[in-house]
């Protein structure tokens, strides 16, 4: 029995003893509804405890478009379903429950409804990101009939899939690059242009290409350039920007371009719903414009897959990206330990700089591109874990914080996995991709039942990556955060459940409360139109849209965010301003303790990092 249990028991006691001389009933019904108050009791302030709230959580209101919460694997380090020691596709199925078990009515779940697969086609390397074959999943991962039951049993629980393209690279053992250097090596003296590939103006590279046309397919070259490798045994070369095993793509080859179109309907056929763009800003190194053309060629190619991609660069540049009308890149000003929410949380910029920032981002995506859908996420697989991001006092609230920010931007939010665990990694790439930290042994299962998809969890603990450091992880496992009702794995939970319950948190229009607004205190309102929801009603489902109140199916067409980003409680007079006054009903809350906000007469009070969303009354 649990310490609040055992109290509840104790006082039950209590009652009884006082109550067994006055005849009522009998000690043995007495103990026994004294145990039965205290289970019920302490079954009553756990949940109150997980949620951080004072009252029942909203119904859920989830819309099937592209507006999702994506959680990103490294197929590599999250399941191994084999025992060799390497996660596997049939591992991400079989865990699919803890992602999402497709019932509404369950809380065991993150709640998350689409998966972004990092690599996994056959490649040379433990990350996978030098392709040799495109249609095709890796042996260490499995068969493409694995794929496909994968792919079956997400979209049973409402789960989309996209999967990592590379189309910047091959791998060097690619046969395309196999042919084209094995070409070069018996044919020296061709003469390349600065077009290199179909535009050769001489007889002989004319030659060269009807011979072989995979010479077009990667930019080769008589003299050596900044990003140029040799080709070994001649006295050629070719650009690879990243590595010397990834020689870039001439993506200016039709045929290339026919390759990569039978690629992505390869996948399409096969029931994947979308596609992340690695590296998308070097494509054409240096050349915005071009990769802005190549990628409206992808997606008209692909009008109905969800694409988002990866323009690793200034805000400026990666908002022009969307001109090419792919519906998503990756907000990289908002991310990482430099980036606008992590200043946040530390207070070295003002907390009303978070609400500015979102209105200056949304405004620049939707005025490139009017179906725009941002993509925000605090970090992924080239980054720093973010458990090291803040240490010292107060450190695990602000993680929380991080990522309740994170949680509530809108559009398709990601989650890198481990990290709704808190889980770390720094340095080279592979401590960044360590083994999901589903046990480290020590939990106490006898005190909590543990959820379904723990059963044999310690059978799929992978290895992962071989040149991987060894390091201690600084909050703990799965199998303990999932009874600790304030743990970072349920504080993630609550986050996307707010996702989850109202629409308008990803698909709404912010605008900053700057009278609310100030160092320790950021208050914005999310909102839609009337229109715009019936739009995105029509949009998920064209059956949903019941009435002419767009409302009554979308939710409230406006909420009130109002953050503290401090250490102390801190309250705010909502009836202060014309913008605020109309919102009167605290519905919902984040907290990373268990301080909980309160609304009493107009006087919002705020828990120490807390978020709390007001819906109006009108």
């Amino acid at each position: 029995m649990k310490k609040k249990a055992l109290s509840l028991f104790l006082a039950g006691l209590m009652t009884i003893s006082a109550m067994s001389g006055c005849g009522r009933a009998s000690d043995k019904d007495n103990l026994q509804k004294g145990v039965d108050q205290a289970d019920t009791e302490a079954a009553t302030d756990d949940k109150a405890l997980a949620s951080g709230q004072e009252k029942e959580l909203p119904s859920l209101n989830i819309l099937n478009d592209k507006y999702r919460t994506t959680y990103e694997i490294f197929v590599y380090s999250f399941y191994d379903s084999d025992g060799d020691g390497v996660g596997d596709i049939n591992g991400v199925t079989k865990m699919l429950d803890y992602i999402n078990d497709g019932d509404d009515t369950t809380d065991t779940d993150l709640g998350c409804n689409e998966i972004w697969l990092m690599p996994i086609s056959p490649s040379t390397t433990y990350h996978k990101y030098d392709v040799t074959n495109y249609k095709d999943i890796d042996p260490e991962y499995g068969t493409l009939e694995d794929f496909d039951n994968l792919v079956s049993e997400c979209h049973k629980r409402g789960i989309n899939v996209i999967i990592d393209t590379v189309f910047n690279h091959s791998s060097s053992q690619h046969p395309w690059f196999l042919e084209a250097t094995g070409y070069l090596k018996e044919h020296p003296g061709l003469e390349f242009g600065a077009d290199a590939g179909e535009s050769g103006d001489t007889l002989a590279l004319t030659q060269a290409l009807s011979e072989c046309p995979f010479l077009a397919y990667y930019n080769f070259s008589n003299e050596k350039q900044q990003g140029y490798e040799p080709v070994a045994g001649t006295d050629y070369f070719y650009e690879a920007r990243f590595w010397s095993e990834m020689p870039d793509l001439n993506l200016d080859s039709d045929a290339l371009r026919q390759e990569l179109s039978d690629i992505t309907h390869f996948w399409t056929d096969r029931g994947v719903d979308g596609f992340r763009l690695d590296a998308t800003t070097y494509y054409y190194t240096g050349q915005d414009q071009k990769n802005i053309e190549f990628l409206k060629w992808l997606k008209d190619d692909n009008k109905d897959a969800y694409f988002v991609g990866e323009a690793w660069a200034n805000a400026a540049t990666y908002q022009k990206y969307y001109e090419s009308g792919i519906d998503s890149f990756f907000d990289f000003e908002f991310a990482g330990s430099e980036g606008i929410i992590a200043s946040t949380v530390r207070g070295t910029s003002p907390a009303s700089r978070f609400a500015e920032a979102l209105e200056k981002s949304e405004a620049a995506i939707r005025g490139s591109y009017d179906t725009a859908i941002d993509a925000p996420f605090y970090t992924n697989h080239d980054m720093a874990r973010s458990a090291g991001y803040y240490t010292g006092t107060g450190g695990e609230d602000k993680l929380k914080l991080a990522y309740g920010l994170s949680l509530i931007m809108g559009g398709n939010s990601f989650i890198y996995y481990g990290e709704e665990l808190g889980m770390k990694g720094s340095g080279k790439d592979e401590n960044k991709r360590a083994p999901m930290y589903w046990t480290a042994g020590e939990a106490d299962a006898s005190e909590e039942a543990l959820p379904a998809f723990m059963d044999n969890v310690s059978a799929g603990m992978c290895k992962g990556p071989k040149a991987m450091d060894y390091f201690k992880m600084k909050y703990p496992a799965l199998d303990v955060q999932t009874t600790d009702p304030y743990s970072i794995y349920n504080y993630f939970k609550k986050a996307i459940r707010l996702r989850n319950t109202y629409p308008v948190v990803a698909r709404g229009t912010t605008t900053m409360v700057k009278d609310l607004s100030d160092q320790d205190i950021c208050a914005f309102t999310r909102s839609v139109t009337d229109e715009e929801a019936k739009n995105y009603l029509e949009s998920a489902d064209p059956e949903t849209v019941t009435g002419s109140d767009a409302s009554a199916d979308f939710g409230p067409l406006s909420l009130l965010f109002v953050i503290n980003t401090s250490d102390e409680e801190k309250t705010v007079d909502i009836t202060g301003t014309d913008t605020t006054k109309n919102y009167q009903e605290l519905s919902y809350q984040l907290n990373t303790g268990e301080t909980v906000s309160s609304l009493a007469d107009g006087k919002l009070t705020i828990s120490p990092y807390g978020v709390a969303v007001l819906t109006s009354d009108k």
